[in-house]
């Protein structure tokens, strides 16, 4: 095999991107969602800071993002169930530049307020935690099947760029003309996702759906309990997230352990770069069949590259293990994302990606929680070994217990095997014929 028929092997699909209208318009609007989203993300730390002087104020913007990120994320799965997704998608995106336009109008103010800083974050959570389970539970129904592992890997591209480029325009926006301008960029990239969002056609729920309730919300959390392969997917990230996530201790990593602050933003950058390497070799993930095992392997890798990451002398390798602990969690990801798209039925599609959403997210405050109590306790470069050791730890003891997804196929799985055929039936993931 020549280099080039190797390349070609391994470079990205983008046979979604070709042959789906509908997933270019849901691509495009989550890049552009997520790059205006991380320049908000900038911006309210930031500011919170200069108007309070205090780090437990900035702290506390995730503390009141909390709440509404769990009942809303878990209500916005079970609505995503019931009303017509594409329409949620639309007007979730309304509200969030409704609301993003307030905290512009605040930070153009000579006198920001800063509890109306906490009460939009508040909303704005509530409104995005809404508003992700129909994106995730819609993206699946624009493509074919044997294209869902390609769609995550393209999704997942686009989510990069917008975490790497944001951040960075962000930053100058504030450092040039000022926070207000950061929540206007946003307002426009939301009004953009939105409009495209219009651009999509319809897509009905395929059987008839009951409106969100608790008992709807618990239907949904028993169906994921009750499948190994699914609990499988959740306990790997929480463990990968809750023991090994190194993020914040990298402030005390670059100033005071190696003396050398300047390179703070490397270091928060590795891990995403490698992340956008991996994803554009990806072609390779189509072809892979046992996604338990795949999932358990890169998960592994990623916590065996932050305990590297950890005792490595120089700054700039710790940045080139934290840069493959990000490949090999974005190749999980891609990996865990197939499991849930492939198999999940059309009906609980919503209410598990409200559940995905809170594995995602609470796992990393708790992996915050961890590794800064650890580091305080013991040492920095301490707390971020161990906690890859233990990550190694967690997921072997993952596969140990949890056998049906250790051998997941893709081929023979009854699940995956049974939403092919109503996928094949309901004629998904081709354009409509005009």
């Amino acid at each position: 095999m020549t280099w080039r028929e190797r390349l070609r092997a391994v470079r990205m699909d983008v046979t979604p991107l070709r042959g789906s209208r509908d997933f270019r318009l849901l691509f495009a609007a989550g890049t552009v969602f997520y790059l205006g989203g991380m320049m908000t993300y900038v911006a309210i730390p930031y500011q919170v800071y200069t108007l309070t002087g205090s780090n437990f104020a900035v702290g506390a913007i995730g503390l009141v993002e909390l709440v509404p990120l769990v009942v809303f994320g878990l209500y916005g799965g079970a609505l995503a169930d019931h009303v017509d997704r594409r329409r949620l998608l639309i007007w979730t995106g309304v509200a969030q530049a409704a609301f993003t336009a307030v905290l512009a109008v605040n930070a153009f103010l000579d006198h920001p307020s800063v509890p109306l800083i906490f009460l939009v974050s508040a909303l704005l959570a509530s409104s995005s935690s809404l508003q992700r389970p129909s994106r995730e539970a819609l993206m699946p129904r624009t493509v074919r099947h044997d294209q869902i592992a390609a769609a995550n890997a393209l999704t997942s591209l686009g989510m990069q760029v917008g975490v790497l480029v944001g951040p960075a325009v962000g930053g100058l926006l504030v450092a040039y003309v000022g926070t207000g301008w950061c929540f206007v960029a946003d307002i426009g990239g939301l009004v953009v996702a939105s409009l495209l969002y219009v651009a999509m056609r319809p897509y009905p729920h395929r059987e008839e759906t009951t409106p969100p309730s608790l008992a709807g919300i618990g239907q949904g959390l028993r169906y994921a309990f009750s499948r190994r392969d699914l609990l499988g997917t959740y306990l790997v990230d929480i463990a990968a997230m809750l023991l090994a996530l190194p993020v914040v201790l990298f402030p005390a990593l670059a100033q005071e352990v190696f003396g050398r602050p300047q390179l703070l933003g490397l270091l928060y950058s590795a891990e995403t770069v490698g992340a956008l390497l991996a994803t554009a070799l990806s072609g390779w993930t189509s072809r892979v069949h046992h996604h338990g095992r795949a999932i358990v392997l890169a998960a592994a890798a990623y916590g065996a590259c932050v305990a590297a990451a950890g005792v490595m002398p120089g700054l700039w390798l710790v940045a080139a293990f934290l840069m493959l602990s990000g490949a090999a969690d974005m190749v999980s990801g891609v990996f865990r994302g197939t499991v849930w798209n492939q198999t999940i039925p059309e009906g609980m599609r919503g209410r598990l990606a409200g559940i995905e959403m809170l594995s995602y997210s609470l796992g990393p405050l708790g992996g915050q929680v961890r590794a800064g109590a650890t580091a305080d306790l013991w040492t920095v470069r301490g707390s971020i070994a161990s906690g890859g050791l233990a990550c190694v730890a967690g997921v072997g003891l993952t596969a140990l217990a949890l056998r049906d997804f250790w051998s997941y196929d893709a081929r023979t799985d009854v699940h995956a095997v049974a939403e092919r055929a109503a996928r094949q039936r309901a004629g998904e993931g081709t354009e409509p014929a005009t």
